[in-house]
């Protein structure tokens, strides 16, 4: 799984100015909210977009923005007030009653595959907003909000789909978790075939080019039978999920952002090894987690374990097609190297479920089969600090009341030793 914009993708705003709004000053009328409307106009023929950021406001507000550009994709920046571009880096100071700034950018993007995991055609495209809005740095007055927005002009025929509710021909964009908002997650234009259902709670919409051989309904089938076991497992379930699909020349597999999915139309909703590549990425935007360090093999296998427990518990699969599934697991586990990396390998991955379901033994069986994996998981979800393998422990001790025998240092390759109950876990 390549978990394009996970919030490991806001550290430039972190490492900038905290929360991507650093204070200058108080507004003096009042306001505390400026507006922010994107305006994306695709060109298929060039495969390109031109991107339009209006920014409305009074006070000046909104002080400066700051972004990294890529010269090889991004080019043709245009604005009011005061603009510099240079070696990749954007500086934008919009004036004090508000502005535009305009750039364009070239989406297709090559993965090593020689396939793409951004694309723009003649009849259709497929990306994530952060493909064409870089995630920007800014500096406002103290306590001010943006009221952001998302619009497409589009070619004859065409419509868009993105993770967002749209009202009156726009996409209201909202986080109620930043001040300082951007479009993010998956996006698909063209002619689209779209299905639409309410599934435990959450709105789900499966778009697709049409032509493109997406098995829409079948996708809508099986989150009917796993998403309510998922939503009880999480109870933060976000309240939309999109999933964006189509063929070449896409990369075959499965990506995940913020409330929405990519996956390829060859996918199959079940491999014949008894996992499911759309489930994985359904329980990354389930968990919307980070690894802290080189435990990203946690995050990685918490996605994997319960999409296997998903399609178990719903009957999606019977328990001897569940242990078989685990069992071929465990022997591409055996070929893993280095458990603790910044990226999780396959057979890294493959180890950490072996770990997890280890985990999950061990809880049931100390517990009397009161507790399980379920409650850990739980704990740990109730801080948004990136998961790490002393959170694994300490929700694990907290559940058990000892030290896990599935985690012992022993069992994790690559693992330097950490100090149990540490405070930073939590």
């Amino acid at each position: 799984m390549n978990c394009i914009p996970s919030p490991r993708l806001f550290l430039l705003c972190g490492a900038w100015l905290a929360a991507c709004g650093a204070p200058a000053s108080e507004p003096e009328s009042g306001s505390t909210r400026y507006g922010l409307a994107y305006r994306v106009t695709p060109s298929p023929a060039e495969h390109a977009v031109i991107v339009e950021l209006s920014v409305s406001q009074g006070d000046d507000l909104l002080r400066e923005m700051r972004f990294d550009a890529d010269p090889d994709r991004y080019s043709e920046f245009d604005g009011d007030g005061d603009l510099s571009v240079a070696d990749g880096r954007v500086s934008w100071s919009p004036p004090d009653s508000g502005g535009r700034l305009r750039w364009r950018v070239q989406v297709p993007n090559r993965r090593n595959s020689g396939s793409y995991d951004a694309w723009l055609g003649e009849s259709w495209g497929l990306f994530r907003a952060e493909d064409i809005i870089p995630r920007a740095a800014t500096r406002t007055l103290i306590g001010v909000s943006s009221d952001t927005s998302l619009v497409f002009k589009l070619p004859k025929h065409w419509s868009a789909v993105t993770e967002y509710i749209k009202i009156d021909g726009q996409f209201r964009v909202r986080n109620p978790e930043r001040r300082f908002t951007q479009p993010s997650g998956w996006i698909v234009l063209g002619r689209l075939g779209v299905r639409r259902d309410r599934i435990a709670g959450t709105r789900v919409a499966i778009a697709a080019p049409e032509d493109q051989g997406v098995r829409r309904l079948d996708m809508l089938a099986l989150l009917n039978w796993t998403l309510p076991e998922l939503a009880r497992i999480v109870p933060t379930m976000p309240r939309r999920l999109t999933v964006v699909s189509a063929a070449e020349p896409m990369w075959r597999g499965g990506l995940s952002a913020p409330q929405s999915i990519y996956i390829h139309a060859s996918r199959p909703l079940i491999s014949e090894n008894g996992t499911s590549t759309l489930l994985h990425e359904v329980v990354h935007v389930a968990l919307a987690s980070s690894a802290a360090g080189d435990f990203d093999w946690i995050v990685e296998g918490l996605a994997e374990y319960y999409s296997l427990q998903l399609l178990l518990r719903s009957g999606s699969i019977t328990e001897s097609r569940f242990n078989s599934a685990l069992s071929q697991i465990e022997e591409w586990a055996q070929s893993a190297g280095s458990l603790c990396t910044e990226s999780s390998s396959g057979s890294g991955t493959a180890l950490a479920v072996t770990i997890l379901n280890a985990l999950d033994r061990e809880i049931r069986a100390k517990s009397d089969a009161e507790k399980s994996l379920d409650d850990v998981l739980q704990k740990m979800l109730r801080t948004s600090a990136p998961l790490s393998l002393a959170s694994l422990t300490n929700a694990s001790m907290d559940v058990i009341g000892q030290n896990p025998d599935a985690l012992h240092i022993d069992n994790l390759p690559g693992c330097s030793s950490i100090p149990r109950n540490s405070s930073a876990a939590h």
